[in-house]
């Protein structure tokens, strides 16, 4: 069963201003986001929690520099988009 992303308003000015400054990035972003939504827990995300100051949520690979932070909701099937960015802007 598929999950569904949801773009909070805050997520969605992030969105736009990480693709504004690595139009590059937009094709493997829009992948991961795919492959998100299919199976969050392919291989290939590295999906893994976060501690500390922000435990409670996860973090998937874009790349090895580049993140998305999210909120898994696993019972729900809903997957709550919170930031990307690279590693150093979300950690």
């Amino acid at each position: 069963m598929p999950y569904k992303l949801l773009f909070p308003a805050s997520y969605q000015k992030r969105e736009t201003a990480f693709l504004k400054r690595h139009p590059d990035l937009r094709e493997r972003y829009y992948k991961t986001l795919m492959l998100l939504e299919q199976d969050p827990f392919h291989p290939s995300l590295r999906l893994h929690p976060l501690q500390g100051k922000l435990a409670g949520l996860h973090s998937a690979s874009i790349s090895m520099q580049y993140r998305i932070t999210l909120e898994l909701e696993v019972r729900g099937q809903e997957i709550i988009l919170i930031n990307v960015g690279s590693h150093g802007e979300i950690y």
